[in-house]
């Protein structure tokens, strides 16, 4: 947490957002205290704000109105101020997207606490992303598939796009190849890895792979349709 934050302040009640804008301001926190949501706008329009202090009661817009406006186009950190204590009110505060929640009356001291443990949350680095241990190419045909970036490479280098469910289906064919897989069979073999990939048929999306694998896609010879019993990724595969 840097000591020159900037904290906005928005509750309809001057004394409060004087009372609130002191002691943060004691505490080595930039300040901007206003009291309805168009002036809050316009304070984010203007600044670089680190954390919201919002209000639920608030004339017109009420606070949780404006912290659902918020988070659909921010992800700067909210902490709700309420004189309501009923549970029902916390959750539905932190389910529009808030991150803390504080029932009026408070101390400085909570607020500040909950201020910095916040502001700490919201500046950690997002987990590093490292490639997976097990990536490795397939070798097909024409065709390489990178399993570490997700790429299908034609023997030229051309990068041919997939999206998740053709790679998924593609994935779990070359890593089984000559065997005749059902397609109840691939349908669970894919969706184990992206169940929201398929929204359609195995068929559709075999049609769509052979459309982009095959030289001549109405005579498959990378695909292989085996009739009563599903398909089958017929040609050799090298792993390496």
């Amino acid at each position: 947490m840097e000591p020159s934050s900037h904290i906005l302040i928005v509750d309809d009640h001057r004394e409060i957002r004087e009372l609130v804008g002191r002691a943060l301001t004691k505490e080595g926190f930039r300040v901007t205290a206003v009291g309805d949501g168009r002036a809050m706008r316009r304070a984010l329009a203007d600044a670089h704000i680190d954390l919201i202090l919002l209000d639920l009661m608030l004339p017109g817009e009420d606070g949780l109105s404006l912290c659902r406006s918020i988070r659909a186009d921010s992800h700067v950190p909210i902490i709700m101020l309420t004189a309501k204590g009923e549970e029902v009110d916390r959750v539905i505060g932190l389910e529009m997207g808030a991150d803390d929640y504080l029932a009026k009356p408070f101390g400085s001291r909570e607020l500040v606490a909950r201020i910095r443990a916040v502001l700490r949350r919201s500046n950690q680095p997002p987990p590093t992303s490292d490639p997976p241990a097990d990536s490795r190419d397939y070798s097909f045909d024409r065709w390489v598939l990178n399993t570490g970036n997700r790429e299908l490479l034609r023997e030229d280098g051309v990068a041919v796009p997939l999206s998740t469910g053709e790679y998924e289906l593609l994935l779990a064919l070359v890593e089984r190849p000559q065997r005749v897989l059902s397609r109840d069979q691939l349908l669970d073999l894919a969706r184990g890895r992206a169940a929201a990939a398929f929204d359609r048929s195995i068929d559709t999306q075999v049609s769509r792979l052979r459309k982009k694998l095959e030289r001549d896609p109405a005579e498959p010879r990378i695909i292989k349709t085996i009739w009563g019993g599903g398909y089958m990724f017929a040609v050799a595969v090298s792993r390496t």
